[in-house]
Formats: structure tokens, C-alpha cells, sequence
């Protein structure tokens, strides 16, 4: 499906991708170590002086005028602002996923010109690094056993009691809409979306945190302890994607990304869901 945001490039989203081999490589070389490399140390990447036309192994190509000068002189000529060139390093540490891809995909291009044409191992790999932006991301918080309340108490009147719980946390908050409802309004068709349409998630993951909240502070008979935090950190995982999916305008890959494993994420769910109500029927042997 070509998802596209009126006004900026349509970008592939796949219904699944293929294994992923980690980052970009062209030759023996990482797309990495492509973006970073700076042969004369003068503080512009190699491929960065291909385009400005200056030699990546002099300081000064045109001897008496620095490299860097050089540059920003052209630079400054055609309109670019140089003025926080020096806080390029600590700004690369903030860049988002698409910006990341964006750079690798853009390097890969840069390097296959200085070699020939760019061929089918090239393309997929750079699928491949696709492949990879779009994959779940690492949970941003877990949950440990010393976050929630436990009991010793595994009487039928303390098991029936965290039932109750449950269900009146689950009653507590709420939706209004489901995620799907949301995507399907985000989604206008093949070509389009309206961004304004995922505003509709800051509901959903208030909720679904005062939910997480609420079971943190709830009681559990010992027996389920490991079962209730694996919900809980379902829910988290859960929160945190639709939180993602929200980032469209900033970061779509992360946005597409999000979007790719929001169903894996609530069979997640479901599954915790399922395996303390089957405890629970076991322990009471009904």
C-alpha cells in the first residue's frame, strides 16, 4: 500500500518484509562508516566534498583556501545558512528514524554513482534497511515484579476480588474509540491520509495508562504475579506503539513502523489477557 501525506513523497509500506541483515552495506563497506568517513580529517565527509567538487584527500584543494571555506562559501551562495555547522555532531544525535534512513538511503545513492549504476543487490539491500526501520521497536519501560503489589493470599475470596478489580479498571476507562476506528479515518485511501485524524489516540493512551496505573496498585495473589506484570507490560508495549503511530508528521518510518506491528502487539495483549484467565480457572478448578 503507498501511504502519502499531500505535499511530501509517497513511501512503500509493505505487508511484510524480508529477514534483516542490520545496515546498509555497499562492498565491504558499511553505509556507516560511508557517511562518516573524512579521509583528510577536515571535518567534511568524503562524499559530502564529491558533491561541492572539492578533493576528499586535501585539506585544500585549491591550495591557500581550506575545504571548509571553500564550502561554506558555495554553500552560502546558494542560500544554505552555515551558522550552526558546529553543532552538527550533537544535532546527529537527535536525528529521528526517517532521518537516519533518509542519510543511509542517501549515501547509498551518493556511493553507487562514484561505481556505475545501481543494481538489484543494492536495492534490496536497501529494502532490507527498510525492512529493518520498520521493525517493532525496544519497549521504552518494563515493568519489574518490585512495581506491583503482591499477596500470599490465594484464597477463592482473594482470587475473585482481583477479578473484580480487573474488570472494574477495564470499566473505568473507557474508549471511545479503538485504534482501527482511528486508522481507518487516518487512512483516506491509497495515496492519502489525514494526519489530524490521529488525534484521536491521545484518548486512547491516557486510558490505557491510568489503566496500567490502577494495576500497578491493585492487589494479586502471588500465583499470578507473573502473569498480571506480563499484562501490564503488554499494555505498556501497547501504549507506546499507538504513542508511535501518533508521530506521523515527525517520523514516518517510526509512524509506519508502529502501524506494521500495532496487531502483534494487541494478539500480545489478548494472549496475557487469556493465560491469567486460564490460571485463574485452573487454580479454582472450575
Amino acid at each position: 500500500m503507498i501511504v502519502k501525506d499531500p505535499g511530501t513523497i509517497s513511501v512503500l509500506f509493505p505487508k511484510s518484509f524480508g529477514s534483516s541483515q542490520g545496515e546498509l552495506i555497499y562492498s565491504t563497506t558499511t553505509i556507516g562508516d560511508l557517511i562518516t568517513k573524512d579521509t583528510d580529517e577536515d571535518g567534511i565527509p568524503d562524499w559530502e566534498e564529491k558533491l561541492w567538487g572539492t578533493d576528499p584527500t586535501k585539506k585544500e584543494t585549491t591550495p591557500g583556501i581550506g575545504d571548509v571555506e571553500a564550502i561554506n562559501k558555495l554553500k552560502i551562495a546558494g542560500g544554505v545558512d552555515v551558522t550552526n555547522e558546529g553543532e552538527k555532531t550533537q544535532n546527529e544525535e537527535k536525528l529521528t528514524r526517517t532521518d537516519k534512513f533518509s542519510r543511509e538511503l542517501f549515501t547509498a545513492v551518493v556511493a553507487t554513482s562514484q561505481n556505475g549504476v545501481m543494481d538489484q543487490a543494492m536495492i534490496e539491500k536497501i529494502s532490507t534497511s527498510l525492512a529493518d526501520q520498520l521493525q517493532n521497536s525496544a519497549p521504552r519501560k518494563v515493568f519489574l515484579l518490585s512495581d506491583i503489589k503482591t499477596t500470599k493470599d490465594e484464597s477463592a475470596q482473594a482470587i475473585d476480588r482481583y477479578g473484580t478489580d480487573l474488570v472494574r479498571i477495564q470499566a473505568k476507562y473507557p474508549m471511545k474509540n479503538t485504534v482501527l476506528d482511528v486508522l481507518q479515518k487516518f487512512i483516506i485511501d491509497e495515496n492519502n491520509v489525514d494526519v489530524t485524524a490521529l488525534k484521536e489516540l491521545d484518548l486512547i493512551i491516557l486510558q490505557t495508562n491510568k489503566m496500567i496505573n490502577d494495576m500497578t496498585k491493585m492487589s494479586v495473589p502471588q500465583f499470578l504475579a507473573s502473569l498480571h506484570l506480563d499484562y501490564i507490560n503488554a499494555l505498556e508495549r501497547l501504549a507506546e506503539n499507538i504513542s508511535d503511530i501518533k508521530l506521523y508528521d515527525t517520523d514516518v518510518m517510526l509512524s509506519l513502523g508502529a502501524i506494521t506491528q500495532y496487531e502483534e502487539n494487541s494478539i500480545l495483549l489478548e494472549s496475557a489477557s487469556t493465560n491469567i484467565l486460564n490460571a485463574i480457572i485452573k487454580k479454582l478448578n472450575i
